[in-house]
């Protein structure tokens, strides 16, 4: 990407961007062409440049789901950056986004169970319910991750939650409390394994 690209999603500078783009009316599409592309996008998400972030999903709507050459999309990076106000403006462009899959297959929600950023949490679980299914590579569902991860708390969030949302369907336990990862462990089986009885707790409610 131009030296110039760079310096404006650094800096924030919409006018250099336009600039840019006046020299040169094909440099975001030459960009989007290549599949996998640290954007300008990638980096604006990254530093917290909102104002830039949202001119440039206006122009190029396809960087918000395109992953960089490391596999992290946009909200990944804006998560691992902990710019919060940049996540929450790409979640208002597009919900979906929060199931976006990264290397390895974790999405923004395993990104925030495995941190417990649990206001972020429940907001995705607001916005996106059926993100709650998304698995890794390894089969894991949020909850693996969040007993793996030791995240008590963001295992009680997703329990809570899950409860209150389907409990009206009899699959939910079986499909995803009950899910085995790729080892063929269960959340109860690494709970035992590593002798976490606040987990089993949640099953007796």
């Amino acid at each position: 990407m131009d030296e110039r690209m760079i310096e404006a999603a650094q800096t924030g500078d919409i006018n250099l961007l336009y600039e840019l783009i006046l020299n040169d009316p094909y440099v975001l599409e030459r960009i989007d062409d290549v599949p996998f592309f640290h954007t300008p996008l990638h980096v604006a998400a990254s530093v917290g440049h909102i104002e830039f972030m949202m001119e440039m999903i206006k122009l190029k709507p396809t960087f918000a789901r395109k992953l960089n050459q490391a596999g992290f999309s946009p909200m990944h990076l804006a998560l691992q950056n902990d710019r919060t106000h940049a996540v929450l403006r790409l979640l208002r462009f597009d919900e979906g986004l929060v199931r976006v899959k990264g290397r390895e297959d974790l999405t923004p929600l395993h990104h925030v169970v495995q941190n417990e950023n649990l206001n972020l949490l429940k907001k995705f679980l607001e916005v996106c319910p059926e993100a709650i299914q998304d698995m890794t590579v390894r089969d894991e569902t949020v909850f693996h991750l969040a007993v793996k991860n030791d995240m008590f708390e963001a295992f009680q969030v997703l329990v809570g939650w899950l409860m209150r949302s389907w409990y009206e369907s009899p699959r939910w336990e079986k499909e995803l409390l009950s899910w085995p990862d790729i080892d063929g462990n269960t959340v109860l089986h690494i709970a035992a394994i590593r002798n976490k009885p606040r987990v089993y707790a949640n099953f007796c409610h």
